[in-house]
């Protein structure tokens, strides 16, 4: 969404909101201002303590003391802020107003150079989801236990967060703590899916373009935006969400971070009832300003029917929250093979990507509802009525949207699509004017279908032109590194069918292609081989692209 704007008025936004991230902290440790505001007798301000009686496991907890509003602020407005910008928004518009983003790239604005290469730690790039998914655990675990109410455990857990994003970027550079280490990195994968319900399609824009919330600096000397990319994650969640979301859509860790999301945020809502043995105890928002956090932590954990459980508060809150994950993983599990058996009886087609992605947004759907049934709901409860039902209605309007614009989308829209731009900046080169037949419009206003068909129409220009096309786009998609086939999928053999060629047509265009490139020497950067063999499987022997022979059932490619 916010993909095209310049780079230097984002860097202000930037600083804008890291500046009062870093007061918010500051107040976290000193605050002589806003507890004015949290008295019960400033009957002005919508910050006043309440007055009425809030029960924690049978007993009254005081709650007319003034307090400072910085952890208010954070827990009821931040973060719920975040999550609405992320799925309405996408993950690109919060990568580039990120503040601890923006922090960590500190040690680039000083010119140090990273010391290690990521790619070097093997462990961290193949399991890092794991990682960034237990980090995230123990911060929900942290907040319910120490730093829910606590200032100073606040900003001291902010400030260690800061300093660890920066120690993690001058180690590796790049985005290396937003793509490997950041607990929020699951959150972002998760609710923006293969793309935010506002957010732009990156692969529908010219080969080379600087998209979405790519690394980009400002070049000094001509004023012009250039790429900063230092390849620390391909393929890369900035450069291209959905490109990122369909590659990784089997990537080891992603089902059980994505079904057990679902269960953290259910247990972190559920534990404030099985702790108070009440709703009105989180309601209240009481959690964020209560006196006694710490000394808490040796009572029972569990108040059900008027009866507390001995099971200290200390255990009892990372447990729950590991049962509900455990539970949400399995749920999860379960309802992926009735559905696949549900297709199965059907006799649909749909490939088993398909059933994993759109129970992945089911589950997104939930957690989302979920989150803001409770997430901000203190805040929000003290606005008139007719407000809080129309954010009701916006929570529940944009998630469907979601989910509407989500369901039906697959692999094989996205590289069509892809294709299909390729495609049009091909025959625009042509000297053919096209719009006599397209209704005065131009080739860029055209759908994938629409484009498709146009490419079928290329016999009229000349036979030699319509190969020409094709080699461009085999070439272009092979050399922007953009295109990898599953196993067992064809996609050039979809677009050959598209574009009217013969195999015979096609395997020589490869050739041509293969002698093209090998003249070039071996080493250079970007060189690709293709080794072809009529009748046989034809296939890129780099790690680039794989192409295989043609099937007779509809193809489906990946990225």
């Amino acid at each position: 969404m916010l993909s095209q704007i310049s780079e230097s008025k984002m860097h202000l936004i930037r600083v804008g909101l890291a500046s009062a991230w870093l007061l918010l902290i500051a107040s976290l440790f000193y605050d002589p201002i806003s507890h004015h505001l949290t008295a019960s007798i400033n009957l002005f301000s919508p910050f006043r303590a309440a007055r009425e009686c809030v029960l924690v496991q049978g007993k009254c907890l005081d709650i007319l003391q003034p307090y400072p509003i910085g952890m208010r602020i954070f827990w009821g407005i931040v973060i719920p802020s975040a999550i609405m910008i992320l799925l309405v928004c996408g993950h690109e518009t919060w990568r580039r107003i990120c503040p601890l983003y923006f922090l960590s790239q500190i040690p680039r604005a000083l010119g140090l150079k990273p010391r290690l290469n990521i790619h070097n730690n093997t462990w961290l790039v193949h399991h890092h989801l794991y990682l960034q998914f237990l980090l995230l655990f123990i911060g929900i675990t942290s907040r319910i236990l120490f730093i829910n109410s606590h200032r100073i455990l606040l900003g001291g857990f902010l400030l260690f967060t800061i300093a660890s994003a920066i120690g993690v970027v001058y180690l590796y550079g790049g985005r290396s703590w937003c793509h490997y280490i950041c607990p929020f990195g699951i959150v972002q994968i998760i609710l923006t899916g293969p793309r935010g319900l506002l957010g732009s399609e990156a692969h529908q824009t010219p080969t080379a373009s600087i998209t979405q919330s790519m690394c980009r600096i400002t070049d000094p000397l001509t004023g012009q935006e250039k790429p900063a990319c230092m390849s620390c994650k391909s393929p890369c969640l900035d450069i291209d969400a959905e490109r990122s979301y369909w590659e990784q859509l089997t990537k080891s860790g992603r089902k059980f971070i994505h079904y057990g999301y679902l269960g953290l945020v259910v247990g972190y809502v559920v534990y404030y009832y099985l702790y108070a043995g009440n709703w009105t105890y989180y309601f209240s928002g009481v959690w964020s300003h209560e006196a006694n956090q710490l000394s808490s932590l040796l009572n029972p954990g569990f108040y059900i029917s008027g009866q507390p459980i001995f099971i200290p508060k200390l255990m009892a809150a990372p447990l729950i929250l590991g049962v509900c994950i455990v539970l949400a993983y399995l749920l999860g599990i379960k309802l992926e093979k009735a559905y696949k058996g549900y297709l199965k009886r059907r006799n649909s087609e749909i490939p088993p990507e398909q059933v994993l992605h759109r129970l992945f947004s089911i589950w997104t759907f939930a957690a989302f509802n979920v989150f803001f049934m409770y997430g901000g709901r203190p805040e929000i409860l003290r606005f008139p009525v007719i407000l809080q039902l129309l954010f009701n209605g916006l929570v529940v309007g944009v998630s469907t949207l979601w989910l509407a614009r989500t369901w039906n989308r697959s692999v094989q829209d996205y590289t069509q699509e892809s294709l299909a731009q390729k495609l049009a900046r091909k025959l625009k080169k042509f000297p053919v004017d096209w719009s006599p037949c397209l209704d005065n419009r131009g080739l860029e206003a055209l759908k994938a279908n629409q484009i498709y068909i146009l490419a079928q129409v290329l016999p009229l220009v000349t036979e030699q032109s319509r190969k020409m096309v094709y080699k461009g786009v085999i070439k272009e998609a092979i050399q922007s590194n953009n295109f990898k086939v599953y196993p067992g999928l064809d996609l050039w053999e979809w677009l050959r069918q598209q574009v009217g060629l013969t195999q015979l047509e096609h395997d020589a265009i490869l050739r041509e292609i293969q002698s093209e490139n090998l003249g070039k020497g071996d080493g250079n950067d970007g060189e690709y081989r293709i080794r072809t063999e009529i009748g046989r499987p034809t296939r890129d022997i780099s790690d680039r692209t794989q192409i295989r022979s043609p099937k007779p059932s509809h193809p489906r490619a990946g990225i």
